[in-house]
């Protein structure tokens, strides 16, 4: 037992919290931040507003911290006049005045780091530039330390994404971290990564250099106005829209309100109607006395420890993410510059933790504490864009402790939203609508997922990981029966859908135990638990030959699919046909019968989703699987993790185009199982009451039929490149159909397959997954998705001239697919190398059991700025960079796998 720990036992009894660090000190009393500089003021919050509140405004930003400086800021750069910011005390004294304002640049995410450049860029070049004012900006360097393979494993990945951003970074050797860090303990060190140009921010030296930036550009900033309420009106056509922010000192008529309220954006969401799905949590770090050697240390991040130690001079900010955080569970709106007092036996794991990676640490003194206030989610990602409730509203909230090193990037992409209607980047995994309407205010969900993702965030980030928390919260009509059959389910924004089959029997979901916080009982034998944990791995997981034997049934028999999960959608209604010609970017106004892949795009060209539309004839009223309704109808199918962004879009253009029709969402209701493989016309054949033939029922075609006495849709399409069908099924009568076609398949050898082996098949069959080779920055020409433009017609169709430009101007970026000889394991952010140049990054990748090889698509562009023709991809040499090590790799301009697509038209 180290010394630290015996002075906490020793002192824990009488102090009734462990002695910190020096065992001659006692626990501090003192509270506060490590700044030299806050914008606290004697009596802010209780006098008049710095300015009186204007009578009217384009854009009220509510919240003075990072995020709303920055978007302020943003708004007011891009030259939008009339943008007023609103803050209820002073300038930071919510959230932002003690955070700790690390920037680290590498996140598993390139979005996230493209972001992550743009906020640093603002805060050491930009704001310096317009302002003559430094922001506090110090770059000392960042060093994230790894205890074992896996974690450097996950390192290595970081620094082969960085090489496609030009960001530097070395992975080190132990010996090579102590001589940079010559304080360290490197006894259990497996390696680290450096990155020399990280840093840290200073919240009001960049909150204040913001404020005054944006002034110069013409917005107003008004501290010391609450505000108490939001006006909310319905339009002639029943559409909520914000109208007015009344405050303590006057109402501003706005048509646009941004909530950056931090932990007190819930209750501001709720003065407009708004779910905002984030909870409150104490969040804490201490500031060491002096440490001899310290100066010019980088930062440092040690997640095996779950600790941070972050460079303050001569002394040493130590913090981190524990088990068991206290949740804020009664928000005060009058706590402005406040902390809470420390609770020693939350934070002390974080001690020893330090105390081990700096062991100088355990005879230094504790200067002070600061625990304050942070808002954290779900997915410990952001809430941003427009709420889908209020019209108008908008959310730049629920940063997860990281406010200040996203602000600048998600501030920019706000602005750019509030706008355009839209962002530049790819925010979906920021995007409030990426959340089910159903979960927004679930407290239950909110609660426990936000508790586990706070709880792992120092975790590292495995491919197929899933969470334990807010489970069971949506089951489709198969569930229990699948469960039996050894079904292990994937979770995706509240539906459980099958991953993959388990021969070893059933492996079910239990409640959350919050990995035994707060006095729970952790799961004993949980054997859900224990097949995930199998799977923590960079290299193939132990379940990949059951993965590879659901593929290869699929492809040489038949595979039963459950996607119940799917969004299902009618649009219908007079003008139903007129919407539907905006909104798709294929053809879609054939006879009904007719099925079609199509996708929607954004105003700029890009994808917001890819899905299938079928034309429908009314059916009878109270249906749900052929609903009556007057004028024409679509039934469109989505990808169920998808279908609330799917919903708001449509409903989005819907409202601003005016069209007169209908979108009914009729997901719960309808079960869909997709039949798939060279043996599916057989067995259907013995279930489905009508012709399967080639001739009866081709490709992208549907029909009402019989299957096992019950009415079902059938739709003849394929996601995994086979022939096959989809049944689409009332709820009630799911499980009698499911038994009859696994009865008539069971002598043709038909298996359940799950998510994983449909990850897999349609890969290599180079399907697209949206928000994976295809997202809303992605156009359908960059993608290889040409063919779902109807160009050749004179239809206009939301985002047709924006195609139409990067048609005649040419594609500088290009959807590439790969292979590898070499059978690695590859699952994205793999940087691509042509000709010795890095060209791009893998965006998804899997193994493709049929042709037994890793198949990778990734995003290429010319070096030299030039046009990425189909030429230009074939006449390169390419290697794909894994963990720092390159393979090489063959480029396809079709699918390496049927080609020709003779097999999902039924030719074998």
């Amino acid at each position: 037992m180290s010394y630290m720990s015996r002075a906490w036992r020793a002192a824990a009894a009488p102090w009734r919290s462990p002695r910190p660090f020096s065992s001659t000190s006692g626990p501090t009393a003192k509270k506060s931040v490590p700044y030299q500089k806050t914008l606290q003021e004697e009596g802010a919050g209780s006098g008049e507003p710095s300015r009186p509140p204007p009578a009217s405004a384009q854009v009220v930003v509510v919240g003075g911290g990072s995020l709303g400086c920055q978007t302020t800021y943003h708004l007011a750069k891009m030259g939008l006049g009339g943008v007023v910011l609103l803050e209820r005390d002073r300038l930071t004294s919510g959230t932002t005045w003690h955070t700790a304002g690390l920037l680290w640049q590498l996140r598993p995410s390139d979005v996230e780091v493209e972001l992550l450049a743009h906020t640093r860029d603002v805060v050491s070049r930009d704001l310096p530039a317009e302002t003559g004012l430094h922001t506090g900006w110090v770059e000392n360097g960042g060093l994230f330390i790894a205890s074992n393979k896996q974690r450097l494993d996950e390192y290595k990945r970081l620094m082969s994404l960085g090489k496609v951003y030009g960001v530097e970074s070395h992975v080190l050797t132990p010996a090579q971290t102590k001589d940079l860090y010559p304080l360290m303990n490197i006894d259990d060190l497996y390696g680290t990564l450096y990155v020399p140009k990280d840093g840290t921010m200073d919240p009001a030296g960049t909150c204040s250099t913001l404020a005054r930036a944006a002034s110069a550009r013409g917005a107003t900033i008004i501290e010391n106005c609450p505000v108490t309420g939001i006006q909310v009106r319905t339009d002639d056509f029943g559409v909520k829209r914000v109208h007015a922010v009344e405050t303590a000192h006057g109402t501003i008529q706005t048509p646009c309100v941004v909530n950056c309220a931090g932990v007190w954006a819930r209750a501001l969401g709720r003065l407009a109607g708004v779910h905002v799905p984030l909870v409150a949590m104490h969040h804490a770090y201490v500031v060491t006395k002096r440490i001899e050697g310290i100066q010019n240390m980088p930062n440092v991040r040690d997640h095996d420890a779950s600790v941070y130690l972050r460079l303050q001079g001569d002394a040493l900010s130590v913090g981190g993410y524990e088990s068991n955080p206290i949740f804020w569970e009664e928000v005060s709106e009058k706590f402005a510059f406040g902390l809470f007092d420390l609770d020693w036996d939350v934070f002390m794991q974080h001690i020893e933790g330090a105390v081990n990676r700096v062991p100088v640490l355990e005879k230094t003194g504790i200067k002070s504490t600061v625990c304050g206030p942070e808002s954290f989610t779900a997915d410990h990602k952001p809430l941003m864009g427009e709420a889908p409730e209020v019209r108008g509203f908008f959310l730049g909230c629920g940063f997860n402790s990281a406010g200040m090193m996203l602000g600048g990037g998600c501030g920019r992409e706000l602005a750019h939203w509030i706008i355009h209607g839209r962002p530049e980047k790819d925010m979906y995994g920021y995007d409030i609508r990426r959340f089910h309407h159903s979960l927004t205010d679930n407290n239950r969900w909110i609660r426990e997922r936000s508790h586990e993702s706070y709880a792992k965030n120092y975790s590292v980030v495995f491919p197929h990981d899933e969470p334990l928390a807010g489970r069971n919260v949506r089951k489709d009509p198969l569930h229990e029966e699948l469960l039996r059959q050894g079904c292990v389910f994937q979770e995706r924004h509240g539906w459980e859908r099958p991953g993959w089959f388990n021969p070893g029997g059933a492996a079910p979901v239990l409640d959350y135990d919050y990995y035994g916080a707060y006095g729970r009982q952790r799961h004993g034998d949980y054997a859900y638990n224990r097949l995930l944990g199998d799977e923590y791995t960079f290299d193939f997981p132990p379940h990949h030959d059951i993965i590879r034997n659901e593929c290869l049934t699929c492809r040489n028999a038949l595979a039963l699919f459950d996607m119940s999960y799917f969004g299902k959608f009618y649009l219908v209604g007079p003008e139903a046909t007129k919407a539907a010609n905006w909104l798709f970017s294929a053809d879609v106004s054939k006879a009904p019968g007719s099925t079609v892949y199509t996708c929607m795009l954004n105003q700029r060209g890009g994808v917001e989703s890819d899905l299938t539309v079928s034309r429908i004839s009314p059916g009878a009223p109270g249906s749900t699987l052929a609903p009556a309704f007057e004028g024409d109808g679509y039934y469109l199918a989505i990808g169920g993790a998808v279908a609330q962004h799917n919903w708001s879009h449509i409903t989005t253009v819907l409202q601003d185009m005016k069209f007169q029709c209908k979108l009914l969402d009729c997901s719960e209701e309808l079960g869909m199982m997709s039949i798939q493989g060279p043996l599916s016309r057989v067995v259907l054949q013995e279930v489905l009451d009508t012709d399967l033939s080639n001739e009866a029922f081709p490709f992208s075609t549907h029909k009402i039929t019989t299957a096992a006495g019950c009415q079902v849709r059938a739709m003849r399409l394929s996601f995994v490149g086979e022939m096959g069908w989809e049944l689409h099924v009332p709820r009630a009568d799911c499980v009698k159909v499911y038994r009859a076609v696994m009865q008539a398949g069971a002598r043709h050898g038909i298996a359940n397959a799950g998510y994983r082996a449909i990850d897999s098949l349609s890969i290599e069959k180079g399907y697209r997954h949206w928000h994976a080779d295809l997202r809303p920055d992605d156009t359908p020409l960059e993608a290889g998705l040409a063919f779902t433009c109807k160009l050749k017609s004179s239809i206009p169709f939301l985002g047709r001239e924006a195609v139409e430009a990067q048609k005649a101007k040419g594609i500088f970026r290009r959807l590439v697919c790969f292979t590898t000889e070499e059978k690695v394991p590859m699952f994205g952010l793999e940087a691509v190398w042509r000709d010795g140049k890095v060209v791009g990054h893998i965006r998804r990748a899997d193994f493709g059991f049929a042709i037994d090889k890793t198949i990778a698509y990734g995003y290429i562009r010319d070096p030299a700025g030039g046009p990425v023709s189909l030429e230009f991809v074939k006449s390169g040499s390419y290697e794909l960079e894994r963990m720092g090590v390159t393979f090489p790799a063959r480029a396809h301009t079709k699918s390496p796998f049927d080609p020709d697509n003779k097999r999902v038209k039924g030719f074998y």
